[in-house]
């Protein structure tokens, strides 16, 4: 495993970082926490010393699974990063949309990040990660009724309390994440970033890359569609979310599996499967710093972790990028 520091900061996260929000089961159709924890344990035994989760992910239900996945390792060898901001259990902030628990029961989603709620999931995810702190505690998404600056100063106290060492945001674009400057110091932006998503290089990358901040780009495999695993005519569970994006419609499955054809020489050539040669084109990309990938098993998880076991040239990312060209999705 290969490690990259985060911006101005003495935290080294791993290249891959584990993605947790799909062993928390919800809108994935479920999950088994038996697998979800020998996943995390997995990674960590191959060098991904980082975990990305959210309050969220299963309302609770992920944190529960990281905290039990990393109980009775050193603190100090790995790095947990979680987020504030969502709320199924307080009806405040902006409306954001109705899912159904793991249970089944009808929830209703809201971006909410006021003080007093920051502080109380504060305490919420301490206690679910079974830890007294957070290496990088992230607004979850932008929340219209709540002041950047009342949010960044309740995450400021819990820094200065020693239960979070550095902040972050996702899903912020560069005039958000300038506001947000004048507060704190922002080490990061968690958003997504694919070869089939590459809205930010037009204004976040640059921000990004003249402000010094870190980039942590979701979702790189584009929820499995870039592994090569799901052909035209995938059926998915009951309750997974993908059968809803306009990604995994029939027309643009076609048109991604025609693309990863392309692929797939360059793959074999260098014994990589589709899914880590995707994982390797992003981090050479500028302004990369880590790729967040979810497992939802142990296999999955190795399969991730062994990515930056290669390297590109970059003759082969010019390569891919240029097939990229040619792809046009109907979004």
């Amino acid at each position: 495993m290969k490690y990259r520091k985060l911006a101005n900061t003495d935290l080294l996260l791993s290249e891959v970082t584990f993605g947790a929000w799909a062993a928390g089961g919800w809108m994935w159709g479920g999950t088994e926490r038996k697998d979800a924890i020998e996943a995390i344990r997995v990674s960590y035994s191959l060098g991904v010393t980082s975990i990305d989760t959210a309050p969220i992910y299963g309302q609770g239900t992920s944190e529960e699974i990281v905290g039990e996945a990393i109980k009775g390792l050193p603190r100090d060898q790995f790095q947990i990063l979680t987020k504030y901001g969502m709320r199924w259990d307080l009806k405040k902030g902006d409306f954001s949309f109705s899912s159904k628990k793991n249970s089944g029961e009808n929830i209703d989603i809201y971006k909410y990040a006021g003080k007093e709620s920051i502080i109380k999931e504060c305490e919420d995810s301490l206690t679910r990660l079974g830890t007294d702190y957070i290496d990088l505690y992230q607004i979850h998404w932008p929340d219209s009724t709540t002041a950047i600056e009342e949010s960044m100063e309740a995450v400021a106290r819990l820094i200065e309390q020693g239960k979070v060492r550095y902040a972050g945001v996702c899903n912020y674009d560069a005039a958000q994440m300038a506001e947000a400057e004048k507060y704190i110091t922002l080490v990061s932006d968690q958003v997504p970033y694919s070869m089939v998503k590459r809205g930010i290089e037009d204004e976040l990358v640059p921000y990004c890359l003249e402000n010094n901040k870190s980039i942590l780009a979701y979702s790189p495999l584009e929820r499995g569609l870039l592994t090569g695993k799901m052909k035209p005519g995938h059926i998915f569970a009951p309750g997974d979310h993908r059968k809803d994006v306009s990604f995994f419609k029939e027309d643009n499955l076609q048109k991604t599996y025609e693309f990863l054809e392309l692929l797939k020489p360059l793959a074999s050539e260098k014994y990589l499967t589709l899914g880590q040669l995707v994982l390797l084109w992003t981090l050479e990309q500028p302004g990369i710093t880590i790729a967040l990938v979810g497992a939802r098993n142990s296999e999955q998880a190795i399969q991730n972790a062994k990515a930056i076991d290669k390297t590109l040239t970059k003759a082969e990312v010019a390569t891919i990028t240029n097939y990229l060209e040619q792809l046009e999705l109907a979004l």
